[in-house]
């Protein structure tokens, strides 16, 4: 049974999450602040945390980004739950670290759906490598056990999230991936207008891989349709 923390300070939000989530089969511990949440999670080394933006002591930005820093939790998704809906909020709580975003009022449908998908994305290693055609292509190999990507010689420890994006583009063989396709893959739902998820992550893999591919670029924007994978690099002179 997947265990649920919800770090929530309005009562209401977070008992009604609770009670849905209990009725779906999952076992679900409750916080009320940052402090105690972040507290319970490195004790009870929850499954998935449900998040809230605005709450006292410290905010929900801050608890991520303290899960995100610590070795024993920096796998764990989390899902943020805000009243803010601004591009910059989400793109912070991204930047972070951040696995996925739910703006309130929301449904609990929605929610659930949100979790499943999370769930099932990290449920050991991620789910498009669950059946996997091929771990490398061109100069690039990918390790799953270890979230690692290798360019030739050189290596670099990916979030999951970042690793099931550069494996969706592997999987397509240098094909064009579009962001509504990376959104259901990954995330598990489809939003062509949330394509902003899709941006920041990418941006924080180009910049991970550049690190490692001495000076190549092997994710191409395919603009108004999505990105490819470049399995043997592109040098600016390309």
């Amino acid at each position: 049974m997947n265990k649920i923390l919800i770090i929530d300070d309005d009562k209401s939000i977070n008992e009604l999450i609770k009670v849905n989530l209990e009725l779906s089969g999952f076992d679900v511990i409750q916080a009320y602040d940052g402090t105690i949440g972040f507290a319970l999670c490195k004790q009870e080394i929850p499954d998935l945390i449900i998040l809230d933006v605005m709450m006292p002591n410290i905010d929900g930005y801050t608890v991520a980004k303290r899960i995100r820093e610590n070795k024993n939790l920096e796998n764990i998704p989390i899902l943020m739950l805000t009243a803010l809906g601004f591009l910059e909020n989400k793109v912070k709580g991204f930047n972070i670290g951040v696995d996925d975003y739910l703006v309130k009022p929301f449904e609990m449908d929605e929610l659930l759906v949100r979790v499943k998908a999370l769930l099932k994305r990290t449920n050991s290693i991620p789910v498009s490598v669950v059946i996997k055609e091929i771990s490398t292509i061109g100069d690039i190999t990918l390790l799953s056990e270890s979230y690692e990507v290798k360019i030739l010689d050189k290596k670099i420890k990916l979030t999951p999230i970042e690793f099931d994006i550069l494996n969706v583009l592997v999987q397509n063989h240098g094909c064009m991936v579009s962001s509504s396709k990376l959104l259901k893959e990954i995330w598990g739902y489809q939003e062509d207008d949330d394509v902003e998820t899709i941006r920041v992550h990418i941006r924080h893999l180009r910049s991970k891989l550049d690190k490692i591919s001495n000076g190549k670029k092997y994710i191409q924007t395919v603009y108004g349709g999505g990105y490819k994978l470049m399995p043997y690099g592109l040098t600016q002179k390309d």
